[in-house]
C-alpha cells in the first residue's frame, strides 16, 4: 500500500525543486554571459590593436617586438612575401601563424597557433594595409584558454554552491512549513475536540496576526455562532414544551371531566376548557410555522398597499375585544410596498402587544418619511426594563412584571421584525420616557 506524502513533504519538495530549476537555469545563463563578456572584451582589445598596428605600419614606425598585449595575447605582422616583420614575444622566431591573407576590413576567425612551447586555440582578428615596404597583414588575437579557465572555475563553484543553496533552502522551507502547519494542526486538534456537549470551548490562538491567526479567530467566531444557535435551539425546545404543557394539561383535565357521568359535567365550562387551550396551541403552531418560513428565507411577493387603511382596520378589530383606548387621529395616507399578508401580520402583532401591555391608551401614528412609510405604536404601559431592551425581539421573550409570562407566546415581536426585514423594512424599539414605543419602517410605493 502506497503511503501518501504529507502536505509538508510535498510542499517542501515542490518548492525546492522549483528553486533548484531556477538556480540551474540561472547558472547556465551566468556561465554563458561570462563567456560572451570575456570574448567580447578580448575582441574589442584585439580589434583596436589591429588598427593601431596598421597605423604604425603605414608610417613605418612598426617595432620588431609587439607589446601592449595581455598575457594570453599574440600579435604578428607578415609582409606580402610571407616574411614576419614583427611579432609578440611568445611568437619570436616563428613563421607566420597562418597562410591565409587578410582583407582590408578587420575580420575574426579561430585557429591554433604556437605559444612558447605549446599550441593554443586563438581567436584572431586580422586586416591588411599599406606600409613603406608594401602590403602587410596584421594578426592580433587572444587565447581562448583564459575564457575556458574562467568559465570552468565558475562552473566548479556553481556545482558546489547550487546544491548547498538548494539544501539550505529546502531546510528553511521544511522548518517554516513545519511551524505554520503545526499551528494549523493545533487548530484542527482543538476543533476536533469540540463537540455538541462543549461548544463553549474555543481554539487557542498564538496572538500572531497572520493568515493562520485570522483562521483561528474565524473558527472561534464560527464556534460562537454554533454555540449561540445550539443554546437558542435548546431554549426554543424548552419554551415550546412549556407553552404546550399548560394547554395540554388543561385539555387533559377537561377530558377527564368529560368522562364523568353526564349529570356531573358542565358542558359550557367543558367547551371553554377544551377549545381555549386548543386555540392557544393553534396560535403557537401558526407562529412557529411563520418562524420556520422566515428561517428558510422564503421569498415574498410585495405589492402596493395602503398601510393607513390596514392600520385602521386592525385598530377597529382590536377595539372590539379590549377596553384600552386606541387613538388613530394621527394616521395619514401611507402608500407602502410590501406583501399584504405580511404587513397585516406585522401590524396585528404590534397592536396586540401594545393593547396587552397598555395601561389605558395606545396611540398609532402613520406617516411618510422620504422613501419610507412609518408606523409608530406607542402604549402607556410599564415599558421594557432597561436590561431587557436588547432582548425584546428575541424569540419567546417575555419580561417580568407587567409584561410577564402568560401574556403571550413571546413570538409576536420576533415575527414582526422578521417579516419587516423580509419586506425590505425594519422594526425598532425607540427610547421612551414611559410605556413602549415601537416603530415600523417599510418601503414607500414608488411613484407616489
Amino acid at each position: 500500500m502506497t503511503q501518501r506524502l504529507s502536505l509538508r513533504t510535498k510542499a517542501t519538495a515542490t518548492g525546492t525543486a522549483l528553486f533548484a530549476l531556477v538556480l540551474v537555469l540561472g547558472s547556465v545563463v551566468l556561465v554563458s554571459t561570462l563567456e560572451s563578456r570575456l570574448i567580447a572584451s578580448s575582441d574589442q582589445l584585439s580589434r583596436s590593436r589591429v588598427v593601431d598596428l596598421l597605423d604604425l605600419a603605414r608610417t613605418g614606425d612598426l617595432p620588431p617586438v609587439l607589446t601592449n598585449l595581455d598575457d594570453d595575447g599574440m600579435a604578428q605582422v607578415v609582409g606580402s612575401t610571407g616574411e614576419v616583420i614583427a611579432a609578440s614575444p611568445n611568437l619570436a622566431g616563428r613563421g607566420p601563424v597562418t597562410d591565409r591573407s587578410a582583407g582590408t576590413v578587420p575580420t575574426v576567425r579561430t585557429f591554433e597557433a604556437p605559444d612558447d612551447q605549446e599550441t593554443e586555440t586563438y581567436r584572431v582578428w586580422s586586416a591588411s594595409g599599406q606600409s613603406p615596404e608594401g602590403i602587410v597583414h596584421v594578426y592580433v588575437g587572444s587565447s581562448l584558454e583564459s575564457v575556458a579557465e574562467a568559465s570552468s572555475a565558475l562552473r566548479r563553484a556553481l556545482w558546489i554552491g547550487v546544491p548547498v543553496v538548494v539544501a539550505l533552502l529546502g531546510t528553511v522551507i521544511w522548518l517554516l512549513l513545519g511551524r505554520t502547519l503545526g499551528r494549523l494542526d493545533r487548530i484542527r486538534a482543538d476543533v476536533d475536540r469540540i463537540s455538541a456537549e462543549n461548544l463553549q470551548s474555543r481554539v487557542e490562538g498564538d496572538g500572531v496576526d497572520d493568515e493562520v491567526g485570522r483562521l483561528a479567530a474565524t473558527m472561534n467566531a464560527m464556534l460562537g455562532r454554533l454555540d449561540r444557535s445550539a443554546r437558542q435551539q435548546r431554549d426554543f425546545v424548552a419554551d415550546v414544551s412549556h407553552d404546550l404543557q399548560s394547554p395540554l394539561a388543561a385539555q387533559r383535565v377537561a377530558l377527564e371531566l368529560a368522562l364523568r357521568p353526564a349529570g356531573d359535567v358542565d358542558r359550557d365550562r367543558l367547551r371553554s376548557d377544551v377549545l381555549g387551550p386548543t386555540s392557544d396551541m393553534e396560535r403557537l403552531v401558526r407562529d412557529l410555522l411563520v418562524l420556520a418560513e422566515l428561517d428558510a428565507d422564503a421569498g415574498t411577493q410585495p405589492a402596493a398597499i395602503d398601510l393607513d387603511e390596514l392600520v385602521l382596520e386592525e385598530a377597529t378589530r382590536a377595539r372590539a375585544g379590549s377596553t384600552v383606548r386606541i387613538e388613530t387621529g394621527q394616521v395619514s395616507g401611507a402608500p407602502a410596498r410590501a406583501n399584504p399578508d405580511d404587513a397585516r401580520r406585522i401590524v396585528r402583532n404590534l397592536l396586540d402587544n401594545a393593547v396587552t401591555h397598555a395601561a389605558t391608551t395606545v396611540r398609532l401614528v402613520v406617516d411618510v418619511d422620504d422613501d419610507q412609510v412609518r408606523l409608530d405604536v406607542i402604549d402607556d404601559g410599564a415599558g421594557i426594563p432597561a436590561d431587557h431592551r436588547e432582548k425584546v425581539f428575541d424569540r419567546f421573550y417575555r419580561a417580568d412584571g407587567a409584561r410577564a409570562r402568560g401574556s403571550g407566546s413571546g413570538l409576536g415581536l420576533a415575527i414582526a421584525r422578521g417579516l419587516a426585514e423580509r419586506n425590505g423594512g425594519r422594526l425598532e424599539l425607540l427610547e421612551s420616557t414611559s410605556g413602549t414605543h415601537l416603530r415600523l419602517l417599510l418601503p414607500v410605493q414608488p411613484g407616489t
